[in-house]
């Protein structure tokens, strides 16, 4: 996946191709804002968090995808992928901001603009 980043139409970021990350995988995107996580899972769905923990700030990037959500490296905490909101037992324990994203003809586009 692109590192750098390639205006698109708008407030649209175009990240790369969804074939970049691999299913299950995650790829990191540097913003002025802070870098973004974009994850792809096993039945092809793409989402995209800010890559913090908000438990420990870990790196979500470097965690563990499964189904609809990701495991936190640094301790174990799973977030809902759709949501970013702690599960399980974690309930309530914080949320990762959700970074809006489109699919167009196979490239995925992140909203930059907040």
């Amino acid at each position: 996946m692109n590192a750098m980043l390639i205006p698109a139409s708008g407030l649209w970021t175009d990240v790369g191709a969804i074939t970049d990350i691999p299913r299950r995988g995650a790829r990191r995107v540097p913003t002025p804002g802070g870098d973004i996580a974009v994850f792809r899972s096993g039945d092809n769905e793409v989402f995209a968090l800010r890559d913090r923990c908000p438990h420990k700030g870990g790196p979500l990037s470097q965690g563990i995808v499964h189904g609809r959500s990701v495991t936190c490296p640094l301790h174990g905490l799973a977030i809902d992928l759709a949501s970013g909101e702690a599960m399980g037992a974690d309930r309530g324990q914080g949320c990762a901001p959700v970074i809006p994203l489109r699919i167009e003809e196979g490239r995925i586009l992140i909203r930059t603009d907040g």
